[in-house]
């Protein structure tokens, strides 16, 4: 297996984007991402796109084709392949290439991930990300996934005493870096008081303990590391990439506290970096609810199980914590296009591990990792990045 690296990355700005079109926010992180690589079209042997449901949300399939087009390479014939796995989407696009180019198959390869959330009404879009779920045995009985998280929540307050507070130092702690982040959907600062009164979604999730709606676009470039020289003189290495799978139905897991996908991508990755998980210096969480960042710091190793609300509450996951964690604002406050998230969090590590987050910057980070879930943890991807 051959070294992989990231030698360029790209984002549009998340958000409610009414006047960019789905083909215009891909157009746009590739095009950045290309020109942040130094690399030309010719020069590239594959594009893998994360999209999870763009049928429903924009009405059209045919995703990998569309995107080599919009991007300007169609003349290019290059081979272009859509990725779905849910909100992992991202996450699978991201293994997919890295893969490609680890076996020898290719060289330099482009990564996107794109998903046009809002230009479909509210009912309609949490319909979309139902899809994600068990269809005959939880969204045909109207569960949806703050449903499904709640019950986590519930059950993970029941076992290990989490309280609803430390669920929402979560949110403050992530609007905190979004506000930093110019990318965010969500720039500003939230209190602890408003987290705890916002309206009620599905108890014990309030609104702010629940990621917006999104439209966004992200895209890295990945190359062989030993022909990296020719493009960058500060590539970041991908040291692993580990991948685990569940149940699709939350009743049917071992324990709905732990998701047990999380903990085997985190071995696997682990295990192929020959690292632990104290060695990791920041990382990007699957935060789609607030009990799943509590979650994710726990399945990945950084705490015991059942300590990460108290990790959240004794600040050891702020900025300027001894565990970093969604230093982009995460999902909650950056946003979340589902197809795009696994793909915008190598696009943070890969700025932090680059010196080049500015005021979120994580001081002497080198190593950083990406946790990337589809629909209530049936899918997993974790990727370990080093900075060379």
């Amino acid at each position: 297996m051959r070294d992989v690296a990231v030698i360029g990355v790209g984002l549009t700005k998340f958000g409610e984007l009414w006047d960019k079109s789905f083909r215009q926010l891909i157009a746009e992180a590739g095009s950045k991402a290309i020109f942040d690589a130094g690399v030309s079209g010719n020069e590239i042997d594959a594009m893998y796109i994360g999209s999870m449901s763009s049928g429903r949300f924009i009405g059209q399939e045919h995703i990998g084709a569309l995107v080599a087009d919009a991007s300007g390479f169609s003349q290019l014939h290059i081979p272009a392949t859509r990725v779905e796995g849910a909100c992992a989407s991202g996450g699978l696009a991201m293994r997919e290439g890295y893969l490609s180019i680890a076996s020898g198959m290719n060289d330099i390869v482009v990564v996107g991930g794109i998903e046009k959330m809002n230009d479909v009404g509210g009912n309609f879009a949490t319909e979309t990300l139902a899809t994600a779920a068990d269809q005959e045995w939880e969204a045909f009985f109207g569960v949806t996934f703050p449903g499904l998280y709640a019950m986590i929540a519930m059950r993970h307050m029941h076992e290990y005493g989490t309280t609803k507070e430390q669920l929402a130092q979560v949110a403050v702690k992530n609007h905190a870096n979004g506000i930093l982040n110019p990318y965010a959907q969500y720039q500003r600062k939230i209190t602890l008081e408003q987290a705890l009164n916002a309206t009620m979604v599905a108890y014990p999730l309030g609104l702010m303990d629940c990621s917006p709606v999104t439209d966004g676009a992200a895209s890295v470039i990945l190359c062989a590391a030993e022909k990296t020289k020719k493009f960058t003189d500060k590539p970041v290495k991908i040291i692993a990439s580990g991948q685990g799978s569940d149940t699709l139905a939350l009743h049917s897991r071992r324990d709905i506290c732990t998701l047990d996908a999380t903990v085997h991508a985190a071995k696997m990755a682990y295990k192929q970096a020959n690292l632990k998980s104290s060695n990791i210096d920041l990382a990007e969480v699957h935060d789609c609810f607030t009990i799943a960042e509590i979650c994710a710091i726990e399945d990945l190793g950084f705490v015991e199980k059942g300590q990460g609300g108290k990790a959240v509450e004794n600040k050891i996951t702020t900025l300027d914590g001894s565990l970093p964690v969604n230093t982009s604002g995460g999902l909650k406050s950056k946003g979340h296009p589902v197809g795009a998230t696994g793909v915008a969090q190598i696009v943070e590590i890969t700025q932090q591990l680059r010196g080049e987050a500015e005021k979120r910057q994580v001081k002497d980070a080198r190593i950083g990792l990406a946790h990337n879930i589809g629909g209530s943890g049936a899918t997993c991807t974790v990727h370990i990045l080093e900075a060379v």
